[in-house]
């Protein structure tokens, strides 16, 4: 009888309003918020990553030779030393018109081909290694270039943005830890509802106990209410969420930065924002159930 009371009324013996009350909107921000969070995560974990993939082995090597003759001089020959050596995938010599349109915002234009000019840009060489540029690459490099171009200085491009990558890194634990502090505050306010609710519903609940009805099948109602409240709030939530990412991403691919690009979100990531409500309702279900079932032992 309990069980049929239960199935068919229960609705009525512990009132379940959907989508009522300050809960389903508490956890459509805290939703939001840990969506907006992991898919920076993501984003900086992909930029990071990418970037490191294109730069791994690439090395520069600059010709810091003051006089324009024997600057050039010894970078020819720099070049037919590197044809000769092993583990080189690909090299170039960086054309002065490219080096005068990089340093052309800062020092103005035609810094490179002045006569006489003061400020003397150094040749610069693109070089691609088959592998990682680790120390021994470079140290090979350097000795084979020491005899002809005694000014040259080399360098793995890798050296460059390890504080960016390293300052990525940390936003990114820092995205990791707001995640599980999110994760927890929804866990406490659930807490805090259902022990609300079970305290309104008291008088309820011991009627339904003399009825025979058991401890799992109250936790039950209380967990299917609380349910409902997360999965609807946990929907609107990621929604919003989405339209938070979705304008962000606009504005940033308007910067056509090369680290900004490689962080955009792939499919997977996609799939990984959509599992963040159906985690929070499971969180929610099973800490609403816990909750119930601790309460009601002490209170009966």
């Amino acid at each position: 009888m309990v069980r049929r009371l239960f199935n068919a009324r229960g609705a009525e013996l512990i009132p379940q309003a959907r989508m009522s009350g300050p809960m389903p909107w508490v956890i459509a921000i805290m939703v939001a918020m840990t969506v907006i969070a992991l898919a920076a995560g993501l984003a900086l974990g992909n930029a990071v990553s990418s970037a490191k993939a294109e730069i791994e082995g690439g090395v520069t090597i600059q010709i810091l030779e003051p006089r324009a003759d024997m600057r050039a001089e010894q970078a020819r020959r720099a070049v037919d030393s590197i044809k000769m050596l092993p583990g080189i995938s690909g090299f170039r010599l960086v054309p002065q018109a490219e080096l005068d349109a990089l340093i052309e915002p800062w020092l103005g234009t035609g810094i490179g081909t002045a006569t006489g000019s003061a400020i003397p840009v150094p040749a610069l060489i693109d070089v691609r290694l088959k592998g990682p540029a680790t120390p021994k690459a470079l140290s090979t490099i350097e000795t084979a270039l020491k005899p002809i171009a005694p000014s040259a200085r080399v360098d793995a491009q890798s050296n460059w943005l390890k504080p960016v990558f390293d300052a990525m890194v940390s936003l990114q634990l820092l995205a990791i830890a707001l995640v599980a502090l999110l994760a927890l505050a929804l866990t406490a306010a659930v807490l805090l509802a259902a022990r609300t609710a079970l305290g309104a519903n008291r008088d309820t609940i011991e009627i339904v106990h003399l009825l025979g009805g058991t401890d799992t099948q109250v936790a039950r109602v209380f967990q299917r209410s609380i349910g409902y409240d997360a999965a609807g709030g946990g929907t609107v939530g990621l929604a919003l969420a989405l339209v938070v990412i979705l304008s962000l991403g606009r504005r940033f691919a308007g910067l056509g930065a090369g680290l900004v690009d490689n962080g955009a979100l792939n499919w997977s990531d996609w799939l990984l924002l959509a599992v963040v409500p159906v985690l929070a309702t499971l969180l929610a279900m099973i800490t609403a159930r816990l909750t119930v079932l601790h309460a009601l032992r002490k209170m009966l």
